[in-house]
């Protein structure tokens, strides 16, 4: 019998941007169902380097300490992405936290369609009283059960990162369903306070009306939002425009 799972994938880049940019790692770790009917942390788990096709800049590198030396006789993304991102059996879905990041290189191609789950977007609804949404906090602030400190090291590498998100996803599944965080990850992130601006940090119920119509109209998606899902808590949702009258008939 097939064990339902989730692979959790974590990419190091030479940048953010494909195609200027591309993978040079990637990491996985799976979350699996138990028969008792909990999500557990498996041994399904590894990591790859990635030839990106071109040089790491010094500036990335500096973030994950991977050199072009590392990567020079490893496969190319496009070579490797598919037993890693649709391996067999396939899993029910794929997370990453922030993984709109991770989405920019596992496209629907190389993913065969899979779902996704975003454990910041996720983490943000469950635990909003974190004093900050990224991975590295998350861990020291919550503290997982059985998360192996060393095997979690060092930060900004595809492995350890994957395997302290899976610790994540782990706690989350205990508290919500998978539909329940598909569905949070499909929508913009809900953010439990201000995060930039004069307001900053205040949490969205302290905010008067005309502040929550200026935060409506930001830039960013994630506030607009978070300032609009406020505003539909005090007043409902907004009434939509009238119909346009029809064109009155000629004959």
């Amino acid at each position: 019998m097939t064990v339902p799972f989730i692979r959790v994938v974590d990419l190091e880049t030479t940048g953010s941007r494909p195609p200027a940019h591309d993978v040079c790692e990637v990491g996985w770790q799976d979350v699996a169902l138990s028969p008792a009917g909990r999500w557990e942390v498996t041994d399904g788990r590894g990591a790859h380097y990635v030839h990106p096709g071109r040089a790491i800049p010094p500036v990335t590198q500096a973030i994950h300490h991977i050199r072009d030396e590392d990567v020079a006789g490893a496969p190319r993304w496009r070579d490797i992405a598919p037993s890693v991102l649709r391996p067999d059996p396939r899993p029910i879905a794929l997370a990453a936290h922030r993984a709109a990041f991770e989405q920019r290189f596992c496209t629907s191609p190389l993913s065969g369609g899979a779902d996704w789950i975003c454990t910041w977007k996720c983490a943000l609804r469950l635990w909003p009283d974190s004093p900050s949404f990224s991975n590295q906090v998350l861990r020291y602030w919550r503290r997982p059960a059985g998360l192996d400190h060393e095997t979690g090291l060092p930060a900004h590498r595809a492995f350890p990162d994957a395997y302290v998100t899976a610790h994540h996803l782990r706690d989350m599944l205990a508290q919500a369903s998978v539909a329940q965080l598909l569905a949070w990850s499909a929508a913009p992130g809900l953010l439990p306070r201000v995060p930039a601006g004069p307001d900053r940090g205040r949490p969205w119920r302290e905010l008067d009306d005309a502040a929550l119509a200026r935060l409506a109209a930001d830039r960013d998606e994630d506030i607009r939002y978070s300032a609009d899902h406020e505003r539909t808590r005090r007043h409902g949702p907004a009434a939509a425009p009238p119909a346009s009258p029809r064109q009155p008939s000629l004959l």
